[in-house]
């Protein structure tokens, strides 16, 4: 079975790297897919996020990281994918999700598996990353330690 899990990823934070290594437990293949929104400007650029998260994600075989700059249904069709899994948070996450995941069913029969945050990263998001960095602030604990310097030294202008 192959699953696809989409986001901005903007940048990859532990959150992330949790339901991506727990997801890969349960499939043959996960497609993980660095969503492209034209009408936003990410802190980086597509063919970065997915530099970093081919990166974070190279000890889990089974994972291929890919970028999509249209629909998650067209997306999960072009992959060949009928599931895709969303990371849930306890903070007011469902009710957008479920919203969402009726919408990729009646768009192009996408089922959508909801798989709780785990405990103590359910507080990390990508803007709160991107914050922190931007002040100087420590998100060691926050993003893959092996790209953390990369992350750190791109959202405080320190790029090389």
């Amino acid at each position: 079975m192959r699953i696809l899990y989409a986001g901005s990823f903007d940048p990859v934070t532990n959150g992330h790297m949790d339901i991506i290594e727990r997801t890969a437990r349960l499939c043959g293949e996960l497609v993980v897919a660095v969503m492209h929104n034209p009408d936003k400007r990410g802190a980086f650029a597509v063919s970065e996020r997915v530099r970093l998260l081919e990166k974070a994600c190279a000890h889990i075989p089974n994972v291929r990281v890919i970028a999509h700059g249209g629909l998650l249904v067209d997306c999960a069709r072009e992959q060949n994918v009928t599931f895709v899994v969303r990371g849930v948070r306890p903070l007011g996450d469902f009710e957008s999700e479920y919203q969402m995941a009726q919408v990729n069913r009646m768009l192009g029969g996408v089922e959508t598996l909801m798989m709780p945050t785990s405990e103590g990263l359910a507080s990390i998001s990508s803007s709160i990353v991107r914050q922190i960095a931007a002040f100087g602030g420590n998100i060691d604990n926050l993003v893959p330690s092996c790209i953390a310097g990369e992350i750190r030294d791109a959202l405080t202008g320190e790029r090389g």
